[in-house]
């Protein structure tokens, strides 16, 4: 009875807040200080160790050159450098400078972000490194052109997208990651003192460094602009398809052959496969449509909050049925609804939707509001204590793919309502990746799998089947072989990266050439940029610090153990059982 008194609450709620105009509170900045030191946070409000980033000091330039001085002035002073924008949403530490804080210093893009120039002609754009994404798409469109690749998250700045392999979905053309659509660039990169302890170094599109550059981590130089490759305006036509997962290992790569911009997205303790069927249509196909999908608009903070605490309460009484029940509102929600599409800007009537590219192409409207309104925001805001969890993103060759997922089938059949959990955030989101001529980036065809499972507020608490998610992600990247998503993921995801890029060395070579006193390096980004394993300590295996190898590395006085994976018998998770010798 309280399942279904819950539900009705949060249908009245979900449906009541989609209907009436709701307008968030402006994200937080993600660097906060006080008189003596800041701190830079990410999105999410933690970071994958828990522990703050503390930098001595920020610095805000608005133009090129001033962007040149913050790094001649660090380069001068053997300071740590590292870049954020005003978004911060990478999961690892990579924009953290130093754990010591007194020799570092941060540069924030988040005012150098007005510069758009559009070459009509040539078919380009050039953009301030800090320059948002909504703000590039808004100026190609105005100009009868179109962005081709995005990603499904337009929270990000151009500089930031490219340097850490954003993507959207595509096999086509060039393919849907946005830093094959980039055809120059310009980087700042330390110089001696006859050339004012920093440079501008212009790489263009036939410079082998550009191979190097435009997925960088920021580990190379500081990008001051990026010029993104454009065409003539298009529309698209997107619609959902509900259905079976029975075949889903015999389609998808038919799927992404046949539509430009296909997805699939896979509920698996539902037995359901949502195949995305969206491609481009010309520019007088009738139709002003939107994709505002659900998870990315605002949210009454109430509704956020009650989910959060549903899902604590689910946790504490390990109730599976309850993350059940909420993965079935969910999936129900979304198909009612069309997932966020709007056929003419305000609600969805139907399929298919038609719609510019640049309102089609990706989405993120809980980041716009009027400062005076509180009453919503996007749903993670840490300020709100909202949602709050792990994502893990494997790119996987597409040949072995299929056998991934056969193994999840499996692991899904023992027990299908363990990925409840997992079913009630987005189940598993499936995307195109085209091989790319990019030191980091995919050397052919790929496919890249998401999926975000609940994290807890402490990280000595252990969560409902987390053997289950720690099973389907040691699954991925290292039974198969899959290459962790540089601005996402938990740190062992990128155990061993290195040996899964063939041109990895050619990058260390860039990187020697362009910041050989590794001024642009951390300890943190070496940490996920080398797969360093950290510190084995208690609990580490919790929060995927480490992959468990004895039962102090889960949690043996919850009843959470270090056992074998039950399908991927090579996998170490911590399982609750009663006891040690216990499955």
């Amino acid at each position: 009875m309280y399942y279904f008194r819950w539900l009705l609450g949060f249908l009245h709620l979900l449906v009541w807040g989609s209907i009436i105009l709701v307008h968030a509170i402006p994200a937080p900045d993600p660097v906060q200080c006080n008189r003596t030191i800041c701190t830079l946070s990410n999105s999410y409000g933690a970071w994958g160790d828990r522990k703050d980033c503390s930098v001595k000091s920020v610095v805000y330039p608005t133009t090129e050159e001033e962007l040149r001085s913050a790094v001649a002035h660090a380069n001068r002073n053997k300071l740590k450098v590292k870049v954020v924008s005003k978004f911060s949403h990478t999961i690892p530490k990579l924009a953290c400078p130093s754990s010591l804080g007194h020799d570092s210093l941060l540069i924030s893009t988040a005012k150098y972000d007005s510069g758009i120039e559009i070459d009509s002609v040539n078919l380009a754009v050039t953009a301030d490194a800090g320059v948002a994404l909504r703000d590039v798409i808004d100026k190609v469109e105005e100009a009868g052109l179109s962005l081709v690749a995005a990603p499904y998250w337009e929270g990000v700045s151009v500089a930031g997208m490219i340097s850490t392999g954003a993507h959207g979905s595509s096999w086509w053309g060039k393919g849907g990651a946005v830093h094959d659509h980039v055809i120059g660039l310009s980087m700042i990169v330390p110089g001696n003192e006859s050339e004012g302890y920093a440079k501008v170094k212009q790489i263009g599109a036939q410079d082998q460094l550009l191979n190097a550059a435009k997925v960088s981590l920021g580990i190379l130089g500081v990008i001051s602009k990026v010029k993104l490759s454009l065409e003539r305006g298009f529309k698209r036509s997107i619609t959902y398809n509900f259905t079976s997962d029975s075949s889903i290992e015999n389609n998808f790569m038919e799927h992404g052959k046949k539509y430009e911009f296909g997805d699939i997205t896979w509920y698996p303790s539902k037995h359901t496969a949502v195949y995305r069927y969206d491609s481009r249509v010309p520019m007088d196909t009738p139709g002003d449509g939107i994709n505002d999908f659900l998870g990315f608009q605002s949210n009454e903070i109430l509704i956020s909050k009650s989910v959060r605490a549903s899902e604590k309460l689910f946790e504490s009484t390990k109730s599976v049925n309850g993350e059940c029940t909420l993965a079935d509102t969910t999936l129900w929600y979304k198909k009612q609804i069309g997932n966020g599409l709007k056929n003419n800007g305000q609600i969805f009537t139907g399929y298919p939707v038609v719609g510019r590219q640049g309102k089609m192409q990706t989405s993120g409207s809980c980041l716009y509001s009027p400062k005076t309104r509180i009453d919503a925001s996007c749903a993670w805001d840490p300020r709100i204590k909202g949602l709050f969890f792990y994502e893990s993103t494997a790119i996987f060759t597409a040949t072995k793919f299929v056998d991934f997922i056969k193994d999840v089938k499996k692991l899904r059949d023992l027990k299908p309502e363990n990925f409840c959990g997992i079913d009630h955030y987005n189940g598993f989101l499936i995307r195109y990746i085209k091989a790319s001529k990019a030191y980091l980036g995919q050397s052919e065809d790929s496919i890249v799998v998401d999926f975000n499972y609940y994290r807890a507020d402490e990280a000595s608490t252990p969560r409902l089947n987390q053997d289950v998610m720690e099973e389907v992600e040691q699954m991925a990247f290292f039974k198969y072989g899959a290459r962790p998503h540089w601005a996402k993921n938990r740190n062992l995801a990128f155990l061993k990266v290195q040996s899964k890029y063939l041109n990895f060395n050619m990058f260390i070579a860039v990187k020697k050439q362009l910041d050989p006193e590794n001024m642009l390096s951390s300890e943190w980004s070496d940490e996920i940029f080398f797969g360093k394993e950290g510190v084995r300590s208690d609990g580490c295996a919790l929060e995927g610090l480490c992959i468990c190898s004895e039962d102090r590395h889960c949690s043996p006085s919850k009843g959470y153990f270090c056992k074998p994976g039950l399908v991927y018998s090579e996998a170490r998770v911590c399982r609750y059982s009663p006891s040690s010798s216990n499955l």
